[in-house]
């Protein structure tokens, strides 16, 4: 029951696997506007991916959307003060957003599968270098391509309680009843309200459209494979690799999440933690960028101008 939970949390959360790519070659942007961030499609070997742009010419910021979400989650910072500062670029992962289903899904579909997109990815659009924001399964993700991404910045994770192999289920995360449904390749439309109800503090009010766009979108088999790879314990040590890691990272918190336990993060040995601490934000759920988007622009941005 312990791994059903994990896995389910996981994949609400939301890569390749150790399959070789060939060059990475840049497409045509599908679309530029003033009234939004640029849309751009890249093929990496076979795999056809989406990412947002912000027009803010500082140091680039990758940002890593959660399972059954997209790049479009972070709209408030691509269009905000964040994204006319920064150089932001908010991918989808395969089988989400914009971007194609996986080509190989058996092997794109796991957190070793997209860390290696992440890192194929980031060599594609010159960004090796840059700081990487990891939400819910985007951090887990993140957390998986540390050691792919040498000349990165820094990592920001949120939603993202870093968990041993096997892990301490119990003490990582809140018990969540909408998570039972989370590693189904299909979901009713009361599993899949439920499930993004779970994004957001209590009480928090009318659904975004966006997100239930989204997740109608992800390729379902995409939760289905996550999770069976999940269950299987093929992902990396996450609390060695914070233990262990040389550049800096960052852990921010909604006050109010559902489904991921702070006093637990609070008892891992973290070497490089940012300010040595959490970085709670009041008002927040899991999806603080969205419910506190100035509150988590204000963290990330002090993160990336110490970091450079």
């Amino acid at each position: 029951m312990l791994h059903r939970l994990f896995t389910a949390f996981l994949l609400l959360s939301l890569s390749l696997s150790a399959c070789t790519f060939s060059l990475l070659t840049p497409d045509m942007p599908e679309a530029d506007t003033s009234d939004g961030p640029a849309i751009h499609s890249i093929t990496v070997g076979e795999q056809e991916l989406s990412y947002y742009e912000s027009a803010g010419t500082g140091p680039t910021i990758v940002l890593i959307h959660g399972n059954s979400a997209s790049g479009s989650s972070f709209m408030k910072q691509l269009t905000g003060d964040l994204g006319a500062k920064y150089h932001l670029i908010a991918m989808d992962l395969p089988g989400h957003g914009n971007s194609a289903d996986a080509y190989s899904p058996e092997d794109v579909y796991s957190i070793s599968g997209y860390a290696k997109i992440i890192a194929d990815f980031a060599q594609a659009v010159e960004a090796t270098d840059a700081t990487f924001v990891g939400w819910s399964l985007g951090g887990h993700v993140l957390l998986e391509a540390v050691h792919l991404l040498p000349d990165a910045k820094g990592f920001v994770i949120y939603g993202t309680p870093p968990i041993a192999n096997p892990p301490d289920l119990e003490s990582a995360f809140l018990p969540n009843p909408a998570m039972g449904a989370a590693f189904n390749p299909e979901l009713t439309a009361e599993e899949k309200a439920a499930f993004v109800t779970a994004f957001f503090r209590p009480g928090y009010g009318e659904l975004p459209d966006s997100f239930m766009q989204d997740i109608n979108r992800t390729h379902g088999i995409a939760r289905s494979l996550m999770g069976a790879s999940v269950g299987a314990g093929a992902y990396l040590d996450e609390i060695a690799i914070v233990g262990e890691m040389t550049q800096p990272l960052a852990i921010l918190h909604g006050a109010e999440e559902q489904l991921v336990n702070s006093d637990y993060i609070s008892t891992l040995d973290m070497p490089t933690l940012w300010r040595g601490s959490i970085q709670v934000i009041d008002g927040a759920g899991h999806a603080p960028h969205w419910e506190q988007p100035d509150a988590f622009s204000a963290l990330i941005d002090a993160f990336v101008d110490e970091v450079n």
